[in-house]
């Protein structure tokens, strides 16, 4: 006899205390910068690179700057503006 799973009843406070939570919101504003990643470098190459090589991607090259930059900026300096719009901003200058 194996006990039975129950389905965990959902609590609203309890809910609503993770999308309050620090982590939580860490978690949707890497998404943001991911998904603007993906978005950039789609249109850059002229086909949608898929959410997975977005995120590989973004981790290798732009994820250490972008948590050091999010921490300088809570810890009272002033915002920087965000990777991806620097990249965007920097892809019209000629080398």
């Amino acid at each position: 006899m194996t006990p039975s799973r129950q389905k965990p009843e959902s609590d609203p406070s309890s809910s609503e205390f993770i999308k309050q939570s620090s982590l939580y919101q860490e978690f949707l504003a890497e998404r943001e910068e991911i998904l603007r990643h993906k978005w950039l470098e789609s249109e850059r190459l002229g086909y949608d690179i898929g959410f997975e090589r977005a995120l590989l991607d973004w981790i290798r090259k732009h994820r250490e700057s972008w948590r050091s930059a999010r921490r300088s900026q809570s810890s009272g300096s002033t915002p920087p503006m965000p990777l991806s719009t620097a990249t965007l901003a920097g892809a019209g200058k000629k080398r």
